[in-house]
């Protein structure tokens, strides 16, 4: 097990009509899904790996553990937030990382995760590996 601190990884989201409620807020269940786009981001764009190819060819997975979650202050259709993610711990078959969405200076959602990695072929937990 290590404790990562390293610069976080961000991108920027536009919230769009599907993400939000007939209060034209984003329905908070679309944050699960935002931090699913933010960790293939990360994967994709921050760490330089395949994403699809971990699912499709390598047959492994990251799916939640746990995750706790804080909504802050809504968000609106037609706002762009700034999608944040952090590693803060690294396990043998887990991973645990911060996200924060904010726009300029105002915190809407923060969330601390627990991700293991997973062999889609039997469901078994499998050691993250250290490109990961």
């Amino acid at each position: 097990m290590s404790t990562v601190s390293k610069a976080p990884f961000v991108s920027e989201k536009l919230i769009r009509f599907h993400h939000c409620d007939p209060a034209g807020i984003v329905f908070y269940p679309q944050y699960f899904t935002l931090f699913h786009e933010l960790l293939e981001d990360w994967y994709n764009r921050g760490l330089k790996l395949n994403y699809a190819e971990m699912i499709s060819s390598d047959r492994r997975g990251l799916p939640t553990a746990h995750i706790d979650c804080d909504f802050k202050i809504p968000s609106k259709i037609g706002d762009t937030v700034q999608m944040q993610l952090s590693v803060k711990r690294i396990g043998r078959t887990s991973l645990t990382i911060g996200v924060k969405v904010s726009a300029g200076e105002e915190v809407r959602v923060v969330a601390t995760q627990v991700l293991v990695l997973i062999s889609l072929v039997d469901g078994a937990l499998v050691p993250i590996p250290d490109d990961l």
